[in-house]
């Protein structure tokens, strides 16, 4: 499993050649201008929840390359009354994809598309994929939902957001950490913009304090599983 990082909350996960995006917001990112995202491969694109700054580039890469669409149901439905194909789940739900089994879990924060329309319920994506495990928390505050994951499945990786103010912050990370028993974390949506710019060595510290690996990967970077 190969993970890519694209910039604020997207990922490019590549899993026994299948190409999976999640919240493509690219385009309008300054700090991935380097990131074309006609060149992006595409057979899913999840999507957490339906802010501006997680679905922008959906439809441009959904239409050039006929990804999946898959989210909540309004998400999902959203996208199919535009004619895109989607596949729409729901809070504990899960399917077997052709790449990995996904469950849909628990995430706290809010959704709505940027023409005002009603996002469903945010959430978070668990991905069991060629003997890797991984957790997308999404946009999120620190929830003792959380500990529910571990009873089912064993991480390898959780992805989970440090920019605070809009999600949990560095030290919430940490507690989330604990709650999903994975000591391995790739920090995401941070820096994109003031609100949630971060110090990089202050957070990689206070995880280290607390014997844990925090990867923050340059707009590009990827990582192996």
């Amino acid at each position: 499993m190969k993970i890519t990082f694209y910039g604020h909350a997207s990922l490019g996960i590549e899993v026994n050649d299948v190409h999976i995006l999640v919240d493509p917001f690219i385009s309008a990112n300054e700090k991935a201008s380097h990131i074309n995202i006609d060149e992006l491969k595409a057979d899913y694109i999840l999507v957490t929840h339906a802010h501006q700054d997680h679905i922008l580039d959906v439809e441009a890469i959904a239409k050039r390359t006929n990804a999946v669409i898959v989210s909540n149901a309004e998400i999902a439905t959203y996208y199919q009354n535009k004619g895109f194909e989607a596949h729409p789940m729901n809070h504990g739900g899960h399917w077997d994809f052709e790449f990995g089994t996904v469950k849909y879990v628990v995430a706290l924060h809010s959704s709505s598309f940027p023409d005002g329309t009603y996002g469903g319920q945010p959430g978070g994506f668990v991905i069991e994929g060629e003997h890797k495990n991984i957790y997308i928390a999404g946009d999120t505050a620190l929830t003792y939902d959380m500990q529910l994951i571990p009873m089912r499945i064993k991480l390898d990786l959780a992805i989970l957001p440090i920019g605070d103010n809009f999600t949990m912050g560095i030290d919430d990370a940490i507690t989330a950490s604990d709650f999903v028993e994975c000591d391995k974390v790739l920090g995401y949506h941070f820096d994109t913009f003031g609100y949630i710019e971060i110090d990089h060595e202050e957070a990689k510290r206070k995880f280290f304090d607390n014997d844990k690996d925090l990867m923050l990967l340059e707009i590009g970077e990827s990582i192996e599983l």
